[in-house]
């Protein structure tokens, strides 16, 4: 397992979804400002999703390894 964070500089609410394996998944609605912390599998994968007038749109995407210096991420 591998400690992530994430925080949520833009100026609208976004989706976070982490998908790893062994089943896991985890999804969060992130207000302005919000911080998120969690343990997650080495190789899952984030996914930020935010909203658009025709419907949800994927900003930006993202693997956890635990090889990586810095894990927070800002969108």
């Amino acid at each position: 397992m591998v400690e992530f964070s994430y925080k949520n500089e833009s100026g609208r609410m976004v989706v976070l979804r982490c998908i790893g394996p062994s089943n896991f998944f985890l999804e969060r609605v992130l207000f302005p400002t919000d911080i998120l912390t969690f343990m997650a599998p080495n190789d899952s994968r984030v996914e930020i999703w935010g909203n658009e007038l025709y419907g949800p749109k994927l900003e930006e995407r993202m693997r956890i390894s635990a090889d990586s210096e810095d894990s927070t991420l800002v969108a």
